[in-house]
């Protein structure tokens, strides 16, 4: 792998073109030292999904006997697979009970309230499961990259947010906070595909655009975030996601192995795949992703 060959490809990018660069294809996978050559395939990937959301649903039972609460936050780079690993989740759970979380851009209004406001609104009641498509988390991505918050709101949240969490998990609520994350050259074949896909345009916003330029500014506030908001009670899980469906596999049994719950089968909510599932500072994690 030529690292001149891979700097021009990534240069030349351009989601106008027809067709895509064959280097950025022929290297999405294996990007960001992903470990495997080829993506799971889909019949073990149905049988795995159809048994893990099972589970799901005896953990939802569970939950709304026992009143526990539960908040699993999604975060990671864009395109990393957020919002479909969200929709296996709740694809078959009682929507009464199960909550995706997904804000627009604060209103006026919100600007002028407390940071974390406007997220303490929809935390779940007792019984129930809120999935955060994105999440308080912008403070630590997404605006300080793009100029939406001063580097004092920046610092300033850097340091709230462990507090904040903390205090959730003291009232009894358990936090899974996971950081989806993929290869640069997977990044960009997923952004051709939504541009170039009609059924997927509607994923491709302004911010996704201006960030095909900002990885390493990404990557630099993603290390900030992890080295301030990872703790014991409070810790980020990564999942390396070129591979759609191992990273939803691992997702899945990582929430599930994790909490306790009735008539739990041990053998399908078993502890995910280490090779792609592991919390931050593990052999496994690759800086550069």
């Amino acid at each position: 792998m030529s690292d001149q060959t891979r700097k021009k490809a990534i240069s030349n990018f351009d989601l106008a073109n027809k067709n895509l660069d064959p280097w950025i294809k022929d290297n999405a996978l294996a990007s960001g030292n992903y470990p495997y050559g080829k993506k799971m395939k889909r019949k073990l990937y149905e049988k795995k999904l159809f048994h893990l959301q099972i589970e799901l649903l005896k953990l939802q039972r569970s939950l709304a006997n026992s009143g526990e609460r539960v908040v699993i936050v999604f975060e990671g780079r864009d395109t990393a697979g957020k919002g479909g690993t969200i929709a296996r989740f709740t694809q078959h759970l009682n929507p009464r009970r199960a909550h995706v979380v997904a804000l627009a851009k604060p209103t006026e209004i919100e600007r002028g309230q407390w940071y974390f406001q406007r997220y303490i609104a929809h935390l779940p009641t007792a019984g129930d499961m809120a999935f955060f498509d994105r999440s308080w988390y912008n403070r630590a991505g997404v605006e300080p990259v793009m100029g939406f918050c001063s580097d004092e709101q920046h610092r300033a949240f850097l340091q709230e947010a462990p507090a904040f969490e903390e205090r959730l998990v003291n009232d009894g609520i358990r936090l899974i906070k996971i950081w989806l994350t993929i290869g640069q050259e997977m990044q960009l074949q997923r952004l051709y595909q939504r541009q170039h896909d009609p059924l997927k345009q509607w994923k491709i916003s302004p911010i996704d655009l201006k960030a095909i330029d900002k990885w390493e500014a990404y990557t630099d506030v993603k290390e900030q975030m992890f080295k301030a908001t990872h703790h014991p009670k409070t810790p980020w899980t990564v999942i390396l996601s070129n591979d759609k469906k191992r990273a939803r596999i691992g997702a899945l049994q990582l929430v599930l192995n994790q909490l306790d719950y009735e008539n739990k089968d041990l053998a399908v909510a078993c502890a995910p795949d280490p090779k792609i599932v592991g919390q931050r500072g593990e052999l496994f994690y690759n800086r550069g992703i």
